[in-house]
């Protein structure tokens, strides 16, 4: 039987009963594939990573080695979680590598989308590369593969970087979530015992907020938008809004307008607030914001977020605009 293949009999997890069966067959078969050796594993901080992490956890310890690469494009607060989560909590084997300077080094002055995408890819493969060649006994590399990826992309998790490695690295691949749905990883991951912000994170793109750091990503917009999107999804929060919208988030673009604060005239950036709903993303459709929590969030923002004037809420549905804007 094709091992890529989910079969026809296999019953939906819906259920923590059904979640601690399947994590109990996946610790089982992770310690009959790997044994006494050791694994590698991108770790993001995304539910798919994560939830691969913490099986990994329970079935090998410390023969896993989780590597965290910050590249300085991740949402405020989440290089701090995944340490809090898998060193403190989890006592993982875990290598956080600060490659922000890097990253954004090899990003100044590109504005073209697809190039970031490609600049921001490959650096990860690169930093995972060397990280990869300090350690010795590694024979296999896990991944966050989930039945989608397969469907799409013949099993290649692309958007985790890791299948640019070069080929001398052969590591044999261990992927235990590759026959679940998002949703069903998710309901494994709340039975792990994984914090809901991390097993309920919305889709995230995998070049980070350097997709909504328009054009060429500089520092100063790079953090507008990361404070803003933690003002956005904190409000958000409070509301009632958070796990009712799909996805929302805020962009910066590269241009500045005129603005008055405390009396004195202002050159800044504006924030664009997106809030959309979808059940396939192939299309989607604006989620409508109370006027005064809008107006809430943009004297929040306009007033705690350095180098930005201005709020704009985007109320375009896709099509015929698409749900990020790069």
């Amino acid at each position: 039987m094709d091992s890529n293949k989910r079969p026809e009999t296999m019953e939906r997890i819906t259920t923590a009963a059904l979640a601690n069966a399947f994590i109990d067959e996946q610790i089982a078969a992770l310690k009959a594939q790997i044994g006494d050796k050791k694994v590698l594993l991108a770790l993001s901080g995304g539910v798919d990573s994560s939830v691969v992490a913490a099986l990994l956890i329970k079935a090998i310890g410390k023969q896993l080695v989780c590597v965290h690469v910050n590249h300085g494009l991740l949402r405020k607060g989440e290089p701090e979680q995944v340490i809090e989560v898998f060193r403190n909590q989890m006592d993982a084997n875990l290598i956080y590598v600060d490659a922000v300077d890097r990253f954004l080094d090899k990003l100044a002055g590109v504005a073209d989308p697809e190039q970031k995408r490609k600049i921001i890819g490959a650096e990860f493969i690169r930093v995972f590369e060397e990280e990869a060649r300090k350690l010795d006994g590694i024979e296999f590399l896990a991944q966050g593969t989930i039945y989608p990826d397969i469907l799409e992309s013949d099993g290649v998790k692309a958007h985790h970087n890791v299948g640019g490695l070069p080929e001398d690295l052969q590591f044999e691949l261990v992927e235990p979530v590759k026959l679940l749905f998002k949703d069903e990883v998710r309901v494994v991951g709340k039975a792990l015992g994984l914090p809901d912000g991390m097993v309920y994170r919305q889709p995230f793109p995998g070049p980070g907020l350097g997709v909504r750091c328009l054009g060429a990503i500089t520092r100063d917009r790079l953090e507008a938008v990361r404070e803003s999107d933690a003002i956005l999804r904190e409000e958000f929060a409070k509301n009632g809004l958070e796990g009712k919208v799909w996805q929302y988030f805020t962009v910066v673009p590269d241009f500045k307008s005129v603005g008055i604060k405390d009396g004195k005239r202002t050159f800044a950036y504006p924030v664009i607030l997106r809030a959309v709903n979808t059940k396939d993303a192939m299309t989607a459709t604006v989620e409508n914001v109370p006027f005064e929590l809008l107006e809430h969030i943009t004297q929040r923002i306009t007033s705690e977020v350095e180098n930005v004037n201005r709020v704009l809420f985007d109320i375009t549905p896709k099509p015929s605009a698409t749900i990020e804007w790069e």
